[in-house]
C-alpha cells in the first residue's frame, strides 16, 4: 500500500471507512429489495387494474427485473468516471442519485391520478436507481480494498459483502413490521410510499460523516504520478489489456451472483412450489440462514487471508454442493430439521465472501472500477433476469432444480479454485497499465 507496510494494522480511520461503507452497503441492498417486497402492491397501484392475478404478478416482478437490466448501463458509464475522477466523488454521486430517485418514487402519483404517465415515470426512476446501485456495489469493494492494509484485503471485502445480507435481514424485519402495522387498504393508499421515504433518509445519513472520508491512497498515488499530458481511457485500456481478467471476473461473478440469487432471494418461493412447510417456521429459517451466511462470509474472508485462495474456494464449493443436496433431500424426507439445515446452508453459501478480494486483484488500479463494474453488472443483469424465470419453470417439473443449479455453479467454482491454486501469483493491487 502506498506509504504503508502491507503488514500494518488497521488504524481508526481505516475502521471508520469500513463501517461507513458497510452501513451504506446494507442500506443500498434494502433500497434495491423494496421492489421485490412491494411487487404486487406497486403493480396494483401504478399499472392498469387487471382481473388476471398472474398478469399483475408479472408486472410487479418486471419492475424488479428492470433494475437488473439497468445495472450494466450504470456500471459501465459511472465506473469509467470513477477511474478518471476518483472513488470518493463517485461515491457521493451514487448516494445522492439513489436517495433522490427513492424520494421521487415515493412522491409519484398513482395510475388512477395520472394514468400511463405514472408507470412510465416509475420505470424511468427505477432505471436510474438500478444504474446507481449497479455502480455502488463494486465501488464499495474497491473503496474498502484501496483503504485497508494489504493483510486485511480479503476480510475487509468480506465485511462489505456480509453487510449486503444485513440489509436483507433489515428488509425482512421492516416489511414484517409494515405488513403487521398497516391494513391492505392503508398499504394501497399511502403505506407503499413509506419504504421509499425511509430508504431515502437512511441513504443520506452517512453523509453526516462525509468530511472524515478520504480518497483512496491508491487512486491518489496514481493520479499524482500521471504525466501532465496523460489522457485516461479506462474502457479502451480494459478491453485492450485485460481480456483474460474480464473473462475470469465474469466467471467469478457468475458464481457469486448465482449463489446469492438462489439462496438469499429465490429459495423460499421455489421451495413453496413443491414442498409444504409451516410458513412462520420457514420464514424464520430463511432469516436464520441469512444470519449464518453473514458469519460464513466473514469466516471465508478471514481464512482466505491466510490460506491459498484457490484451495479455500475449491473446498468451500465442495462443502456447499454437499449441503445443498442434503438440504433438498431433507425437505423430500420430512423437513423436521429445517432450522439446522438452513443455517448450515447459509454458512456454506458464505463462500462468496472471498470472491470480491480476488476481483479487486484481477484489475490494475487505473481500470479497476471499470473492470469490476462491467463484470459484476453484466453478469448480475443476466442472472437476475433469467434465473428466476428459468428456475421457477424448472422447479414445477423437477423439485431439485435449485439444488442441481447450485451443483452446476459449484463445479464451476471448483474449477476456478483449482485454477487459482495453480496460479503462481496474482497482479499486485497497486499495478497500473
Amino acid at each position: 500500500m502506498p506509504s504503508r507496510s502491507q503488514y500494518a494494522l488497521m488504524s481508526s480511520k481505516d475502521k471508520n471507512t469500513v463501517l461507513f461503507t458497510c452501513y451504506s452497503s446494507a442500506i443500498a441492498f434494502f433500497d434495491f429489495l423494496i421492489y421485490l417486497y412491494l411487487a404486487d402492491m406497486l403493480a396494483a397501484t401504478l399499472f392498469p387494474v387487471s382481473s388476471d392475478p398472474n398478469l399483475m404478478k408479472i408486472q410487479g416482478l418486471s419492475l424488479f427485473a428492470i433494475g437488473y437490466v439497468a445495472r450494466p448501463i450504470g456500471g459501465v458509464i459511472f465506473g469509467r468516471y470513477g477511474d478518471i475522477k476518483g472513488r470518493k466523488p463517485l461515491l457521493l454521486i451514487s448516494i445522492l442519485i439513489t436517495a433522490a430517485s427513492l424520494l421521487a418514487m415515493g412522491c409519484l402519483p398513482t395510475y388512477a391520478q395520472w394514468g400511463l404517465a405514472a408507470p412510465a415515470l416509475f420505470i424511468v426512476l427505477r432505471i436510474i436507481h438500478g444504474m446507481a446501485y449497479g455502480l455502488y456495489v463494486p465501488l464499495s469493494w474497491v473503496f474498502v480494498a484501496e483503504h485497508v492494509p494489504r493483510q486485511y484485503l480479503s476480510v475487509g471485502c468480506s465485511y462489505v459483502t456480509a453487510s449486503f445480507f444485513v440489509g436483507v435481514l433489515f428488509s425482512n424485519a421492516f416489511f414484517l413490521w409494515l405488513n403487521s402495522t398497516l391494513t391492505t387498504e392503508q398499504l394501497a393508499d399511502y403505506g407503499w410510499r413509506l419504504p421509499f421515504f425511509i430508504a431515502a433518509i437512511l441513504t443520506v445519513l452517512p453523509l453526516l460523516a462525509w468530511r472524515w472520508i478520504e480518497e483512496t491512497p491508491f487512486f491518489t498515488q496514481m493520479k499524482s504520478s500521471r504525466p501532465s499530458d496523460y489522457v485516461a481511457k479506462p474502457f479502451t485500456t480494459l478491453f485492450k489489456h485485460c481480456k483474460h481478467a474480464i473473462f475470469i471476473g465474469l466467471v467469478l461473478t457468475l458464481i457469486a451472483s448465482s449463489i446469492t440469487t438462489v439462496v438469499v432471494i429465490l429459495l423460499p418461493d421455489l421451495i413453496e412450489l413443491r414442498f409444504t412447510l409451516d410458513t412462520d417456521l420457514f420464514g424464520f429459517s430463511h432469516s436464520l440462514g441469512i444470519v449464518f451466511m453473514i458469519f460464513g462470509c466473514v469466516f471465508y474472508g478471514i481464512i482466505s487471508n491466510h490460506q491459498n485462495f484457490g484451495k479455500i474456494l475449491a473446498i468451500g464449493s465442495i462443502i456447499l454442493i454437499a449441503q445443498m443436496l442434503a438440504f433438498f433431500y431433507h425437505l423430500e424426507a420430512s423437513g423436521d430439521y429445517i432450522l439446522i439445515m438452513y443455517a448450515l446452508l447459509g454458512f456454506c453459501a458464505g463462500v462468496i465472501g472471498m470472491i470480491p478480494a480476488i476481483l479487486i486483484q484481477l484489475f490494475p488500479t487505473n481500470v479497476r472500477l471499470t473492470g469490476m463494474a462491467f463484470c459484476y453488472n453484466v453478469t448480475y443483469g443476466i442472472v437476475g433476469v433469467l434465473i428466476p424465470f428459468g428456475l421457477g419453470y424448472a422447479t414445477l417439473y423437477v423439485s431439485f432444480s435449485p439444488a442441481l443449479y447450485i451443483v452446476f455453479i459449484g463445479f464451476i467454482a471448483i474449477i476456478m479454485g483449482i485454477y487459482f491454486y495453480n496460479l503462481p501469483e496474482l497482479k499486485k493491487i497497486d499495478q497500473v497499465i
